[in-house]
């Protein structure tokens, strides 16, 4: 650890807009007046925002309002003055075409509140999927000191004596239906048992995941990723991360203090350990590009690689996020990971200490929820990179979700052109299609779905799931629900609607993928390959107007976290002029 504290007191940033006498600094501070807050608010306290992702269209954060009354409390107690701003809230469960198309507008939306408004630092106030990056992306972007408090994850679910995980079940069960082995009552009764508290999905989803990543990072106090939506430690942890913001603010403990390629090696580590979701690939990507550290697919590969996966979880495990926190949470993996030599124990925490310091008295609890390393879900976890000439510049595969059998596969593909080419035949019983086939998906990369939709774990046809078969190998440039599993290969690079390999897979030409050697192979003569490659036309598929003609003409490829090409980069929080 580097970081040295600012010496304290000092003049505040939001004192160029409460700080004085003139007419400008009147009109800032009489205004907010007008909601009872007395002289000596505005006498040069840290103001801290709340970036509050509260919607009640974003039900995984439809708790953040009463959380953030608690984040206040604890701003109060250390002597600031907390106001909370609500910010752009991407929910998974309702924004169309996909949530992925807004997280970019959410973090630049969040940047530019961070940058305008008289805030000296934030409380990040997250849950669903993409707030988590979103706010992160923002905070690293304007380096004010920021702390991330998520929601916490649901309870437990339960369907007649079984746990039911959220998005898990509804993929297992979805598959069951086509399969014939559950009625459509059992299906509908089994949804009320999926998501009975507040909180974020229950498994080790894509929520889960970046909630542990920002944890992981250093962004969140430790031992924040875990704690159930409705347990009252949630609250408790986030009157003390209230506390610890305005000792940040005082300390000018800025995201770039704790952001750096130690704490981002961290994480890809403790992503593979907890089974995360490849989702974490793309958004630590956008996220490392916003500090301006150089992190690649190889760096993901590399780091990942000999982790194994010891949290046993759903996906690919049998417990959820409830049994986590019980059994002593992330922290008991970030020590396991310290003693295997596998973590920079230097690296600073938003608590101001490294984070060795912060889990080294740990405990673990139970055993068969964090297992041994040599009874691990995975010996080789983290996230496989495959490369070939299918994916020159990549694409991800999950191991501790895919089936070992399938591992090393030769296959037909099956190609779809696009997800509504996929609904239209998966169906059809005259599909030539059996298990040993690799389903191939295009265009619904960043700019082809548009905004690289959650599709990459295609359905299975009815066909081959009345066989009993649950499982082949899928190719596509989609993203995966972190709640999915299966041997799914996803973020293929370029992307078909940018002319990438994956473009020209026709029905019948045989793929290789062998993940042990990292390789993903279009089995035709390299002059064929070319020649259909120069014979590819784009379609026009550029929005008029608006915001998804913006995302068309900006979004970066999944393979460096699909981020607008002008937001990469930190533009700092200067103060901006005054127009009154």
């Amino acid at each position: 650890m580097t970081f040295k504290p600012a010496q304290w007191p000092r003049k505040m940033r939001s004192q160029e807009w409460y700080g004085g006498t003139s007419r400008d600094n009147i009109y800032h501070r009489g205004w907010l007046k007008n909601q009872g807050y007395p002289d000596d608010l505005f006498d040069g306290r840290p103001v801290i925002g709340i970036l509050n992702t509260w919607s009640e269209l974003t039900p995984c954060n439809g708790h953040l309002r009463e959380l953030a009354e608690k984040v206040k409390a604890g701003i109060w107690e250390a002597g600031g003055f907390p106001l909370e701003v609500p910010v752009f809230s991407a929910s998974e469960n309702t924004f169309r075409p996909t949530a992925m198309m807004y997280r970019n507008l959410a973090a630049l939306a969040v940047e530019e509140t961070m940058r305008a408004q008289p805030i000296d630092g934030a409380v990040l106030l997250v849950g669903c999927d993409k707030t988590t990056p979103s706010l992160i992306m923002g905070a690293a972007s304007t380096d004010l000191p920021s702390i991330v408090v998520t929601g916490g994850p649901m309870l437990n679910g339960w369907f007649r004596g079984e746990r039911v995980g959220s998005g898990t079940a509804l993929w297992q069960m979805s598959e069951d239906i086509k399969a014939g082995k559950m009625s459509k009552e059992d299906f509908l009764e089994a949804e009320q048992a999926m998501s009975r508290s507040s909180g974020t999905c229950n498994t080790m989803g894509t929520a889960s995941t970046m909630a542990s990543m920002a944890e992981a990072l250093g962004m969140a106090l430790s031992g924040n990723a875990a704690i159930p939506g409705v347990d009252a430690r949630r609250r408790v942890m986030a009157q003390h991360s209230g506390r610890r913001i305005v000792q940040m603010v005082k300390d000018d403990l800025k995201p770039s203090d704790v952001m750096t390629r130690d704490a981002f090696e961290n994480a890809i580590r403790v992503n593979g350990a907890i089974g995360g979701s490849t989702n974490a690939v793309i958004h630590l990507m956008a996220i490392a590009g916003r500090v301006g550290i150089d992190l690649t697919l190889d760096d993901w590969d590399r780091l990942g690689r000999d982790i194994p996966t010891i949290v046993n979880l759903m996906p690919s495990g049998k417990y959820l996020m409830e049994e986590f926190f019980y059994a002593g949470g992330l922290p008991v993996v970030i020590k396991r990971l310290g003693e295997a030599g596998m973590l920079h124990k230097e690296a600073l925490t938003v608590s101001g200490l490294g984070v060795w310091d912060e889990v080294k008295d740990a405990r673990n609890w139970n055993e068969d929820v964090i297992l041994p390393a040599d009874k691990a879900l995975a010996q080789q976890g983290g996230i496989a990179v495959l490369r070939g000439n299918l994916a020159p510049q990549g694409a991800v595969l999950k191991p501790s979700a895919a089936s070992p059998s399938l591992m090393n596969h030769r296959g037909r593909a099956v190609v779809f052109e696009d997800i509504d080419d996929y609904k239209a035949k998966i169906v059809r019983d005259d599909l030539d299609i059996d298990e040993t086939c690799v389903m191939v998906l295009k265009n619904c990369g960043p700019r082809g779905y548009p905004g690289m939709a959650e599709v990459g774990n295609m359905g299975l046809p009815p066909k081959v799931l009345k066989k009993g078969i649950t499982d082949m190998v899928r190719i596509s440039d989609a993203r995966m629900s972190g709640t999915a599993y299966g041997t799914v290969v996803l973020h293929t690079s370029p992307e078909a609607a940018r002319g990438g390999p994956l473009a020209i897979v026709r029905d019948g030409d045989m793929i290789e993928m062998d993940v042990a050697n990292r390789r993903l192979h279009l089995d035709i003569p390299e002059a064929e390959l070319q020649t259909r490659l120069d014979a590819w036309q784009p379609e026009d598929t550029r929005p008029a107007s608006g915001y998804a003609q913006m995302f068309h003409d900006h979004v970066q490829g999944a393979e460096t976290g699909a981020d607008f090409d002008f937001l990469v980069g930190n533009r700092g929080s200067d103060v901006p002029k005054d127009s009154h």
